[in-house]
C-alpha cells in the first residue's frame, strides 16, 4: 500500500480511482461499510485502486482546539487498519488553516479532479467538506455530472445504533469497551512504550506495565478492565488485569496511564518494550481506598475475575 503526505506526493501518472473520503479516525464498522461499497464500486467501474482521503491533524484541532475529540487511533494505525479494509493507496492530507478555507469547489478540482483523478466518490451519506462544511453528498453529485466522475452515498446503519467514531467515544467515556469493540469490529487498543512507575505494584504482589496516556489519545474511562497485553517486539500476548486512571489511593499522581498486571507472571521485563493493550470487558470503577489492605483485598478480586473472563 502506497501512503502519500500530500497532493506533491501523488504520482502524475496516477490513472482513474476511487476515492473514498473521511477522518477514519478508528476505521469502525461504519467505515468499513463504505470502503467495501468503494472496492465494490471499482470492480463494477473496470478501476484497479482505490484511495482513502484521510485529514492529521484532526480538523477540530485546528478550527476549534478547544473541542477536538480525543483520538482513537493515530495516523499509523489507521493506515494500516485502512490497508485491511482493503484500501490501495492513502492521501494524507495535513489540514491548516488555509485548507479549511477551501470552497467545496476548490476540493473537488484540485483532490478529487486534477491529483486523483477520480471516476467515483464514496463516501458516508453525512458527509460534509470545504468551508464551512458547505459541502455534502449533493455537492459532489452535481459536480460529478461535469467533471466525469459519479458519486456513492453510503447510510452508515449499525443496528439501532449508528456506528460512527463519536459513538465509540460515548462507549469509551463510560467505560462500555465491550460497546466500543462491537462498533469497531474488534477490540479497542492502547499502543504505546512501558516507562518505569513507582514499582507500587510490584510490592503489592501486581507488577504493571505502565503505559503513559497522552491527553489527546482516547482511552476507557478510569477503571479496571480485563483484556490482553500484546509484545509487538515479539508477538506475545498475555491475559491481563488493567487499570486506567491516576491511582486515586495515593497522593501526588496526576498523570494518566494505563496499568497492566500480565495474570500469574511477576518475570516479565517489560521497560522500554512498545505494548499493545485490548480491553475486553470492565470489572469496575476507580475507588479511593481507605489503605493498602483493603486495596490488595479488591485487586484480588479483580484479578480473579479477569482470569475468569480470559478463560
Amino acid at each position: 500500500m502506497q501512503i502519500w503526505r500530500g497532493v506533491d506526493d501523488v504520482p502524475a501518472d496516477l490513472g482513474r480511482t476511487v476515492v473514498s473520503i473521511g477522518n477514519f479516525d478508528g476505521v469502525h464498522l461504519g467505515h468499513a461499510h463504505v470502503l467495501r461499497e468503494a472496492r465494490e464500486t471499482a470492480t463494477r467501474l473496470g478501476v484497479d485502486t482505490v484511495v482513502a482521503v484521510t485529514f492529521d491533524p484532526h480538523p477540530m484541532a485546528v478550527l476549534r482546539p478547544e473541542h477536538a475529540p480525543p483520538t482513537l487511533t493515530s495516523i499509523h494505525t489507521r493506515a494500516r487498519l485502512l490497508e485491511t479494509a482493503d484500501v490501495d493507496c492513502i492521501l494524507v492530507i495535513g489540514f491548516d488553516r488555509e485548507i479549511s478555507r477551501w470552497s467545496p469547489q476548490e476540493f473537488i478540482d484540485r483532490i478529487l479532479v486534477d491529483a486523483l483523478h477520480a471516476a467515483a466518490v464514496v463516501v458516508g451519506a453525512n458527509f460534509r467538506f470545504g468551508a464551512r462544511a458547505a459541502g455534502e453528498v449533493a455537492t459532489l453529485v452535481e459536480a460529478g455530472a461535469t467533471r466525469d466522475f459519479e458519486t456513492v452515498g453510503v447510510a452508515l446503519d449499525g443496528g439501532p445504533q449508528v456506528w460512527s467514531s463519536t459513538y465509540v467515544r460515548q462507549c469509551l467515556a463510560s467505560g462500555d469497551v465491550a460497546g466500543a469493540s462491537e462498533a469497531l469490529g474488534r477490540a479497542f487498543t492502547v499502543r504505546g512504550t512501558v516507562v518505569e512507575g513507582d514499582k507500587r505494584g510490584r510490592e503489592m504482589g501486581y507488577p504493571t506495565a505502565n503505559v503513559p496516556v497522552p491527553p489527546i489519545d482516547a482511552a476507557p474511562a478510569d477503571g479496571v478492565y480485563a483484556g490482553w497485553l500484546t509484545r509487538l517486539d515479539t508477538g506475545e500476548r498475555y491475559p491481563a488485569a488493567i487499570s486506567v486512571g491516576t491511582n486515586p489511593t495515593f497522593d501526588g499522581e496526576r498523570e494518566r496511564r494505563v496499568e497492566s498486571y500480565v495474570l500469574d507472571r511477576d518475570d516479565l521485563e517489560l521497560y522500554g518494550v512498545e505494548v499493545e493493550v485490548a480491553f475486553v470487558e470492565r470489572l469496575r470503577g476507580m475507588v479511593k481506598f481507605e489503605g493498602m489492605a483493603a486495596l490488595i483485598e479488591t485487586m484480588h478480586d479483580d484479578v480473579r475475575r479477569a482470569r475468569e473472563i480470559l478463560a
